[in-house]
């Protein structure tokens, strides 16, 4: 997943969707079997494979390298076997290299060296260089609010003033991208910039963050306890810190494609779509960020052509590069798409990190109820009918925001209906989320996220055996019949849980 997604949740009871009208679509008989013959066992055929991608080829599947053209390549190969048509299409993009470890060290008041990748990260398309200065902060607000609020360094005003000329910037995590915030202090004279979590419940740790265009200055990011630690003694235009850094990074163009593949059938008119990256990090395979959501796509596919279901409504599903650069291919592909072609796309699904070990069942907030951000008009009834398909099965949920973290984010952009699900990332789940979801409090959602032990057994069989069900219920539905998009056609509960499946079961720190 691209960064990192919202840490906050907001949590609802199992039940608390509303129910609509009695009245069931003929897809309902569809879905069964369909969910049926989704297996984790096939499902867990292309996570291995992906797997061997990118053992074979430096320990990750990243756009640009030969891990990702492998996956890629695979996936064409089997949606081709399927029956589908598929086709690509290359696109150029930069990619991120670091050619030797950080330095990040304190150097007053207290000489200290902090250890990459525990203490602090470089910033995906950090500037390269080396510096040695004061830390100064910018537009601090310590002790946080209790919600994200902080604009630490996302206007130009709040460098007036500031002695920051050769020094280093200390910002804070808040309402801006944080490519906006080290401009901003780069323009400033800025040499460095240094920007730590912002301190909500799931915004302390160490960040992991992209800028997502090359910064004129070397960025790392830390967590609000370190951050905090370097702000002590640190007023708003004062010092009291110095740093030392180094960063030896640079951006290469490269190419790489997106893979889309549509069922031969169904009405090109309406079209139901549904994405999930097929790219990892540089760090690591991406076997659960995100080959849970690609594998899961791949065998939907496999299996609507071997059950012979014939869809209504176009299916098209993608596969998309760069999402990890910044959610490239998924950009690319909508900013070529025509007024007439994009009207034809009814809805988007996405489906990023769905099988999270220490999992959470979330949902996006198409309604915007929960965190203020709603997505096109149609995205509401897509939350809802997740919900209701949940609460079928008896499993609690809960909202997470649609920020722009992932690849819905150019489909909302452009009106289109988007919704999805999420199992969650490095935050960490608390207390209340294990009384909903069971797993473990304290512990993050996926402690390998972006790393490189994000390999096949970093998969929660039960969490991604629940969302993959979610998965093929939701395509089914819209497949059949687009009136689900108002809410207004949907099972009941009592009709839906009939003969139910038993089976059981993430660009990403860009923005904010």
């Amino acid at each position: 997943m691209f960064g990192l997604l919202a840490a906050v949740v907001a949590l609802i009871v199992v039940g608390s969707a509303a129910a609509g009208p009695a009245k069931a679509p003929a897809s309902v008989e569809d879905s069964k079997v369909l969910r049926k013959a989704l297996s984790f066992g096939g499902i867990s055929t292309h996570l291995k494979k992906f797997q061997r991608f990118a053992d074979a080829n430096g320990g990750n599947r990243a756009s640009g390298f030969p891990g990702y053209d492998a996956s890629a390549n695979y996936v064409e190969r089997t949606l081709e076997k399927a029956g589908w048509t598929v086709s690509t299409k290359p696109f150029d993009f930069d990619v991120f290299i670091q050619d030797a470890p950080t330095i990040f060290e304190q150097t007053a008041p207290t000489p200290t060296t902090y250890v990459e990748d525990t203490d602090f990260s470089t910033m995906d398309f950090s500037g390269s260089g080396e510096t040695t200065g004061e830390l100064v902060a910018v537009d601090l607000t310590l002790p946080p609010a209790p919600e994200p609020a902080s604009s630490s360094g996302c206007e130009a005003t709040d460098f007036d003033g500031l002695q920051i000329a050769g020094k280093v910037a200390l910002m804070q995590r808040g309402t801006c991208d944080f490519a906006v915030k080290v401009e901003n202090a780069a323009n400033a004279g800025a040499a460095a910039s240094v920007i730590f979590n912002e301190g909500q419940e799931g915004r302390t740790d160490v960040i992991n963050g992209t800028l997502g265009t090359f910064a004129k200055i070397p960025a790392v990011d830390t967590s609000v306890a370190l951050g905090n630690s370097l702000a002590n003694g640190v007023t708003n235009g004062g010092t009291g810190t110095s740093a030392h850094i180094k960063t030896t990074t640079r951006s290469e163009p490269r190419t790489t494609t997106n893979v889309i593949a549509e069922t031969p059938g169904g009405n090109s008119k309406r079209v139901v779509m549904a994405g999930s990256h097929l790219d990892s990090v540089v760090e690591g395979p991406g076997i659960q960020d995100n080959g849970t959501g690609s594998a899961t796509l791949l065998e939907l596919a496999r299996q609507i052509s071997a059950l012979g279901i014939k869809p209504e409504n176009k299916i098209r599903f993608a596969w998309w590069g760069a999402e990890e650069e910044g959610l490239i291919g998924s950009t690319n592909y909508v900013a070529d798409l025509s007024k007439k072609q994009a009207k034809r796309i009814k809805l988007y699904l996405n489906f990023d990190m769905i099988g999270s070990p220490n999992f959470a069942r979330l949902i996006y907030d198409g309604d915007g109820s929960g965190f203020d951000l709603a997505g096109p008009k149609g995205s509401e009834a897509i939350e809802r009918n997740f919900e209701r398909y949940f609460k079928s099965r008896k499993l609690a949920t809960a909202e997470t925001a649609f920020d722009g973290r992932s690849d819905y984010l150019p489909f909302i952009d452009v009106g289109i209906p988007s919704g999805g699900l999420f199992t969650g990332a490095e935050e960490v789940k608390t207390e209340a989320e294990q009384e909903l979801f069971g797993g473990t409090a304290g512990v993050a959602f996926d402690p390998c996220y972006h790393q490189e032990c994000d390999r096949f057994a970093n998969v929660s069989k039960r969490g991604l055996s629940q969302m993959s069900d979610a998965v093929a219920d939701a395509v089914n539905l819209y497949a059949s019949d687009l009136k689900a998009l108002t809410g207004n056609k949907r099972p009941t509960v009592a009709k839906q849980a009939a003969g139910l499946s038993g089976s059981d079961f993430l660009g990403d720190s860009l923005r904010r």
